[in-house]
């Protein structure tokens, strides 16, 4: 009896491992769907808004030409995604393209639409709510929370090499040559600086919190962890599929 029962008992183990395995499998698969699926949600949604919306303002045309290259880097990252950390991404990536959708409406004075869900890149970043004016090196930089001739490109909010910069409307995109190399990486960090100072009195930003360089893979964290690292390249919210300023 007692190999009977050994038999018996090894079949039943193998039996629940079987199932357990098949069940976490169809976990899996029907989370993998649903991100997915929230994921392409998005990203027809944004291209709705980047076929229908035009405008002659610079900062109009500016803010949907930076929701159409969001639009067509989701789309790349959505043909290339294969888990739910880069399905996560194209989402992040679609909805950062829609915040560019909602400052072209506000700009063109039109109704922005509901509230769009918090950019994980931009987490602890603020927005400003009064204008801002400083020299650096000669020139002047303007940034404000409303649009206008002279603050006409718009940035969601986010880290720039660590730093927090809020969201608002800028007089130049002086993160993107802060993300380069050489004079320009001084030259952007000098004006985030000027721009970012605690001697600025804005309730809609932290300016104590700007102060230092918080760790650039918390956004990496909190879109995946370890795996978004290694999908996408770096710590960044670029790598291999794009998808920002960030």
């Amino acid at each position: 009896m007692e190999p009977l029962l050994l038999v018996l008992l090894v079949a039943l183990l193998g039996g629940a491992l079987l199932w357990w395995r098949r069940e976490r499998a169809a976990r899996e698969a029907r989370n993998l769907a649903d991100v997915q699926a929230d994921a392409r949600r998005w990203y027809e949604r944004l291209g709705g808004q980047v076929m229908n919306l035009s405008g002659e303002e610079a900062a109009v045309r500016q803010a949907l030409a930076d929701a159409a290259e969001r639009y067509h880097a989701a789309g790349s990252q959505l043909e290339q995604a294969r888990s739910i950390t880069q399905y996560r991404l194209a989402r992040e990536t679609a909805v950062e393209g829609l915040t560019y959708i909602r400052a072209a409406r506000l700009a063109l004075g039109i109704d922005p639409g509901p509230p769009l869900p918090p950019l994980v890149a931009a987490s602890g970043a603020g927005e400003l709510t009064v204008p801002r004016q400083v020299e650096v090196q000669g020139q002047t930089f303007k940034a404000g929370p409303q649009p206008g001739q002279d603050t006409p490109y718009y940035y969601p909010g986010g880290r720039v090499r660590g730093r927090p910069v809020p969201a608002g409307w800028y007089s130049t995109p002086w993160w993107r040559t802060a993300l380069g190399a050489g004079v320009g990486v001084l030259g952007g960090m000098l004006i985030a600086d000027a721009l970012f100072s605690p001697s600025f009195g804005d309730p809609g930003y932290d300016a104590a919190a700007a102060g230092g360089f918080d760790d650039p893979g918390d956004v990496g964290a909190d879109l995946g962890g370890g795996e978004f690292g290694g999908d996408f390249g770096g710590g960044d919210l670029g790598g291999d599929f794009g998808g920002g300023d960030f």
